[in-house]
């Protein structure tokens, strides 16, 4: 996968309807259970995308919240999700980053302040992993941007990033760079039908070996 680190974003579903109100409860309402989940529906993502455990990538972490933002939720909800993918892909899960000015988180920003994301310091163990960086919900693709940034310039030969969900529109203007492509509605779901009945939420990604 060629490009320049950060250069596309791979997500899991669009950020409309009941995957909103999912991801809200777990980011909000402490329904960390849900964590699993979001995770099996990133796997499936990143290994529909060609993305295979232990040669594109060899460790996972995830672009942290401010402590703040930590404190106030009592956890850091993309290190949770980031944590439950590794598991599933058999990968270990590292804290790699930290923010350098660790005040203030990307949600309430505005659009401009949301084009320039945080600044992060990365852990001197990144030299030669290639690494998947995992957050929940991006916009406009500043914060995995600049971790992507941050890890490469540390010595990181491969980065790939990721999300569970995109806001609608948020990477558009972007396209072409990040080649920023939704899998499609939440499952149990059809575009134009809502939720079908009996359909299952479980997710169902390949296990790999």
């Amino acid at each position: 996968m060629g490009g320049a680190p950060g250069d596309r974003v791979l997500v899991a579903v669009s950020f409309t309807g009941r995957a909103r109100d999912v991801v809200l409860g777990f980011k909000y309402r402490n329904r960390r259970q849900l964590a699993g989940h979001l995770a099996g529906l990133l796997v499936n993502r990143l290994l529909d995308a060609g993305i295979r455990p232990g040669v594109e990538v060899d460790t996972v972490t995830w672009a942290p919240t401010s402590r703040r933002r930590r404190r106030q939720r009592g956890f850091d909800q993309a290190e949770l999700v980031a944590r439950q993918v590794a598991l599933q892909l058999g990968l270990p899960s590292r804290r790699l980053l930290e923010r350098e000015r660790d005040d203030t988180a990307q949600t309430g920003r505005g659009r401009a302040d949301r084009l320039v994301g945080p600044a992060f310091r990365v852990r001197p163990d990144v030299r030669g992993r290639s690494v998947l960086v995992i957050d929940d919900v991006v916009t406009t693709g500043a914060t995995l941007r600049s971790a992507a940034d941050a890890l490469s310039a540390a010595g990181a030969p491969h980065v790939v990033t990721a999300a569970v969900a995109a806001t609608p529109g948020g990477l558009s203007g972007r396209r072409e760079r990040w080649g920023q492509v939704v899998a499609g509605p939440w499952p149990g779901t059809s575009p134009d039908r809502g939720t079908v009945p009996g359909a299952s939420d479980r997710p169902t990604h390949r296990r790999t070996a």
